[in-house]
């Protein structure tokens, strides 16, 4: 049971009631209201102000997803009722959004909806290659199967997706180290260096003074440099969510120098697990086609889908319909097609996804090994410049004394 606060009013007195109320969910506390003649304004979780699904959605890792599918695949397998299995598995739940969220499935069950209608009403938490799975699993019922089948899915697509950003954070922290330096000798050692050519009523190099301007510059309008910095982080992030913003952005990913071919990777990975998890549950190819489309997270590999779908359903092959498309790496097609003649499609493309993953594993060693030089030569440069600038006017100096 969950503790709920709500502010009601009595349908009789008109009086305005403040109060707390034991329930399963929001609508059965709702529910609870109703029948004690109270007629409810507002209703959230203990300790919480309105909206609390809205606000907690997003903190729903998919860690807590995997082990929720995997201890009801557990329970429904030993022989649980479904309801039975959920109350359980929700005993279980530390995160109290989840909690509250399951909570709210349990009710609609209960209330006679299918278990994937139920899901399919927190699309945030269960996308719809969970919901299909599971709708799957009920139609043959074979749901545990189904369960364990999503729990693979999604601990595999945590994993690869974990790997892809650790090979990005390596270069983010290095260029940050970098900036930092760049700060910290205009801001703090070049301006001595200034003190003492004035003393001297000496000029600067140019070099050094382009950098002092640059110093000043940081140094008086910092909080200048933020609002740039942060509007422009908007505007690409406002320009990303765009369709256009989209497209641009999903076809720079995969094809900037070094990464390009990670990502490619990835989203071949990605649509043949999602796929292969899909067919093997028993969703028709179409179905399958449609919700892989959306899976993989890529706008360029999703139309190229939806049109390959559009061609099995005039009657081609698979594996025809993806064939020469620069959207796909061309391996697949080739596994696809091996399938296709023994009848084995989801088989081939689970190995074509074990395929891929391994060869991103590859890929980021690879990236490991060649992006250290890189990034060495340019704080190299960087280091050169600043110190350039920095001992340039001392030797200056020294020769003119010399020559004095």
């Amino acid at each position: 049971m969950l503790t709920f606060e709500y502010t009601a009013r009595d349908t009789k007195s008109g009086q305005i009631i403040k109060a707390e109320v034991k329930a399963q969910s929001e609508q059965s506390a709702a529910k609870l209201l109703a029948e004690q003649g109270l007629a409810p304004t507002e209703i959230s979780l203990k300790g919480e102000k309105g909206g609390l699904l809205k606000s907690f959605n997003d903190r729903i890792s998919a860690k807590d997803r995997v082990l929720f599918a995997r201890q009801l695949s557990t329970l429904i397998n030993a022989g649980l009722p479904l309801t039975q299995s959920l109350r359980t598995v929700q005993e279980q739940i530390e995160n109290r959004a989840f909690s509250l969220i399951i909570s709210e499935v349990i009710s609609e069950v209960e209330g006679g909806s299918a278990f994937a209608k139920a899901l399919g009403k927190h699309p945030k938490v269960f996308n719809t290659v969970f919901t299909s799975l599971v709708a799957a699993g009920e139609a043959s019922g074979t749901l545990d199967q189904a369960l364990e089948r999503i729990a693979t899915q999604q601990e595999k697509d945590a994993e690869v997706l974990s790997k892809v950003r650790g090979a990005l954070v390596y270069p983010v922290i290095v260029l940050v180290v970098i900036l930092g330096v760049i700060i910290f000798m205009l801001t703090t050692v070049l301006p001595q260096v200034e003190l003492l050519y004035n003393d001297l009523n000496q000029s600067l190099p140019f070099i050094t003074a382009a950098m002092l301007a640059v110093s000043r510059f940081i140094t008086n309008l910092w909080w200048l440099v933020l609002l740039i910095l942060g509007a422009g982080a908007y505007f690409i992030r406002r320009y990303i969510d765009t369709e256009g913003g989209r497209y641009v952005f999903d076809k720079f990913k995969t094809s900037v120098p070094l990464f390009g071919s990670l990502f490619k990777k990835l989203y071949m990975a990605r649509f043949s697990r999602t796929g292969a998890t899909l067919m093997s549950t028993g969703v028709p190819m179409l179905e399958m086609m449609r919700i892989t489309a959306d899976a993989v997270n890529n706008v360029h590999v999703r139309d190229a889908t939806l049109k390959a779908a559009e061609k099995v359903k005039g009657g081609k092959a698979l594996s025809e319909s993806i064939a020469n498309n620069d959207n796909f790496l061309s391996l697949v097609p080739q596994m696809i097609r091996i399938g296709e003649q023994s009848g084995a499609i989801d088989k081939m493309m689970d190995k074509t996804a074990t395929f891929y993953e391994n060869e991103l594993d590859n890929e980021i060693k690879t990236i490991s090994t060649t992006i250290e030089p890189v990034l060495m030569v340019v704080l190299a440069l960087v280091a050169g410049t600043m110190v350039g600038a920095i001992l340039i006017p001392v030797y200056g100096l020294v020769g003119q004394n010399i020559a004095l």
